[in-house]
């Protein structure tokens, strides 16, 4: 009996809050603070440096990284600078940071940081407490980051060579990376492209404290579960949406158990996005995306003959507003 209430009481959370992650993560059981007068530091963040080309790689921490780069190594700066930011509960060593080494490793004349700053963001302390620590300290990982680039840049790498890429947590970091960043030098990093930014937390807050148009030349937002782990907010140069209006990704099924299952499709289509850029980068022509006004309307072919621009890495970035798209075009999911 036990067990059939404790069955049905998960079913009916996961029907009223759209599973356990909603519940969680969009209550009032968690504390949502942007506090950017704690003085907080993060020394603890680490930068991983790849040189694939020449098979060299570096690893710094945060505040020594830029002399430590600089004088272990001569930087091409003809060469793009892609420097990845991951999200809640990542670490170098986890699959999402190897996926990103594995994709780059081939692109010609690029060199790849990865930041680790799992210090800070790891779940340490359980679901609730760890995920508002780590948004409490999101200004001042996404500040740090800012000040570290513009260190590489006072030693000659140029702003049009960095292509910043977050995911969840991390995409929201960069809002404040590249406000830092400006601040310091007067100019814009040249493309932001943010992976499902986090929507806790920040869906419903400033846009200050949000990825947004503005803190870099271009800033792309793509979105694989809006109104679960990731963002509702629509503030980017270009917002796309990917496969069932950016909600839920195909393969992401929430299985037969209420509650857990919700929360594994929620987060299968929040990671989703990382994957779908990483297959993005050996795709010249990139996946084709629609401007449409809605989801809706973009499934039912009412936008077919509405701009078409390319979603992913080989994204030109000169078309601006929503698009959708979908990769079961593809043979993708």
């Amino acid at each position: 009996m036990n067990h059939l209430f404790c069955f049905v009481l998960s079913a009916l959370i996961a029907c009223v809050c759209g599973g356990p992650f909603r519940a969680l993560l969009y209550s009032d059981w968690i504390t949502c603070d942007h506090d950017k007068n704690l003085d907080y530091g993060v020394s603890e963040v680490q930068i991983f440096f790849y040189d694939f080309q020449n098979n060299f790689n570096l690893s710094f921490p945060i505040d020594s990284a830029v002399e430590g780069i600089t004088t272990s190594y001569n930087l091409d700066v003809t060469r793009r600078l892609i420097f990845f930011n991951p999200g809640y509960k990542s670490h170098i060593a986890k699959n999402t940071e190897d996926l990103i080494r594995q994709t780059f490793s081939n692109v010609p004349n690029i060199y790849l940081i990865i930041v680790d700053h799992s210090m800070y963001t790891s779940a340490k302390g359980g679901k609730i407490a760890s995920y508002e620590r780590s948004v409490k300290h999101a200004y001042y990982i996404g500040t740090a980051l800012g000040n570290f680039l513009a260190g590489l840049h006072k030693k000659g790498f140029p702003s049009n060579k960095i292509h910043c890429i977050g995911h969840s947590l991390g995409s929201q970091m960069l809002g404040y990376t590249g406000t830092k960043y400006t601040k310091l030098t007067n100019e814009k990093i040249w493309r932001i492209t943010a992976l499902d930014p986090a929507g806790p937390c920040f869906s419903n807050g400033l846009v200050e404290d949000q990825i947004r148009s503005g803190v870099a030349q271009y800033v792309e937002v793509y979105h694989c579960n809006a109104g679960g782990l990731g963002t509702t907010s629509v503030l980017a140069d270009t917002d796309f949406f990917f496969n069932k209006g950016g909600k839920k990704q195909p393969p992401c099924h929430a299985g037969i158990i209420p509650g857990k299952g919700e929360s594994d499709s929620a987060k299968c289509s929040h990671k989703a996005c990382v994957r779908y850029y990483a297959m993005s980068v050996q795709l010249k022509n990139g996946f084709l995306a629609w401007a449409c006004d809605s989801y809706d309307h973009y499934s039912e072919g009412k936008c077919s003959a509405n701009e078409v621009t390319i979603a992913g890495y080989n994204n030109p970035g000169n078309a601006t507003g929503v698009f959708y798209l979908s990769t079961e075009l593809y043979g993708i999911e």
